[in-house]
């Protein structure tokens, strides 16, 4: 075999992670006057290589799209685009489905054969429930086929092919594989969140893209000024999914003293409560700012509304607490979340929001040179993306 075939094998059929080890070898080979010995023991670790990728793509998870979900009807489109361009922009409504079917589709595609398909979550809740959702349609455990990696805990095996994590954690990563070699495709979600890890990364993975030619990058966002990203990554093409299946009606009740403004909220919740289950019980979502208010909120709520199921939803609950939400019949819910319902999680069965328009959003300040989390108002996008949280069932 020629030198400059052993080359191109390395780069067009061999594994990613195995792509640094074997170009030292190569280029080993050539200083050693390409001798037989090293041309042999070359030889089978690229043969080595290339099996392993065709065993990862026959035992590749059979992939099964929900059918029910807006992302569906846009699979084919999706799928040309994927496989035409490097960059692609993928701007979804709140329960179109693009965080857990864009994976899958980037599976079939074959774009986690020679690597695995990263993709980041803004938040640990949301990477672990979402690697269970994923794992679920895939008919398969979580932590095989799709594992997640979250500060303290690591569930992704070396032959996974999905790999969900926060995107601090990826970021964590670029310190030991410059090259990010383990990933054929990254998925950034979220990214209108546009915190300073979403920033950084995006800025890292452009200057890396025309260096890994190989490398898909897919930056998924709602509907909040997509061509941003889009011009950054020199008008990569956008995709447009909408969320939204039913229509929402939207109530506002005002708040009339400004000084007993916090008693006034938690009454206005329990009133809308109220209102909403003269209509009809359903199960609610309700946003609160902080941890604290929700504990407030759940004792009160539960003394009055006992025959209700009351679940918190915050990110410091274990990941048992969290489940509880995803659990199907038995009583209606009544769910207390902080603002990672808003974009990260989907709940499911949802068919009255109440927004308190608060949250706690991540804030530096440059005087005191530490990051800080004030409760603050939120903004009407978020108040949109909050809405559509109750318009995917009815």
């Amino acid at each position: 075999m020629k030198p400059g075939s052993f080359k191109q094998q390395i780069f067009n059929d061999c594994a990613l992670a195995d792509r640094s080890r074997l170009l030292r070898m190569f280029r080993e080979y050539q200083q050693q006057k390409q001798s037989e010995k090293l041309k042999a023991r070359l030889q089978q670790a690229v043969q080595h290589s290339i099996s392993h990728v065709e065993q990862r793509r026959q035992q590749r998870p059979r992939v099964s799209l929900n059918q029910e979900l807006p992302f569906y009807d846009k699979r084919d489109e999706l799928k040309q685009v994927i496989r035409d361009n490097q960059v692609v922009i993928v701007c979804g409504e709140t329960g179109s489905g693009k965080t857990t079917q864009l994976p899958q589709i980037c599976l079939e595609l074959g774009l986690a054969d020679k690597g695995k398909i990263g993709h980041t979550q803004p938040r640990r809740l949301a990477a672990r429930s979402v690697t269970a959702r994923i794992a679920e349609e895939l008919n398969t455990r979580p932590g095989e086929a799709v594992g997640y990696k979250v500060r303290f805990n690591d569930t992704a095996r070396q032959d996974s092919y999905i790999k969900l994590m926060t995107d601090g954690i990826l970021l964590a990563e670029v310190q030991n594989d410059r090259w990010l070699n383990e990933y054929q495709t990254l998925i950034i979600d979220e990214a209108h969140e546009r915190s300073l890890n979403i920033d950084l990364l995006l800025g890292y993975v452009k200057t890396l893209l025309p260096r890994r030619p190989d490398l898909k990058l897919i930056i998924t966002s709602a509907t909040i000024d997509p061509e941003r990203f889009s011009r950054y990554f020199d008008d990569a093409p956008m995709v447009m999914v909408s969320g939204r299946t039913y229509p929402v009606d939207v109530r506002y009740r005002p708040i009339l003293d400004e000084e007993q403004k916090d008693r006034e909220r938690s009454q206005a919740v329990m009133d809308a409560l109220d209102e909403l289950f003269k209509i009809s019980p359903e199960d609610t979502l309700i946003f609160f700012p902080g941890e604290r208010q929700i504990r407030d909120a759940a004792d009160k709520i539960s003394k009055r509304f006992h025959q209700y199921e009351v679940l918190p939803l915050y990110a410091r609950l274990t990941n048992e607490q969290q489940q509880r939400i995803f659990r199907q019949g038995g009583r209606r819910k009544i769910i207390l979340s902080t603002n990672v319902a808003e974009t990260s999680l989907t709940v499911p069965g949802i068919r009255y929001v109440i927004d308190t328009g608060l949250a706690r959003i991540s804030r530096y300040s440059w005087r005191a040179k530490i990051q800080r989390l004030p409760i603050e108002k939120i903004s009407q996008a978020s108040a949109n993306q909050r809405a559509g949280r109750c318009g995917r069932v009815a």
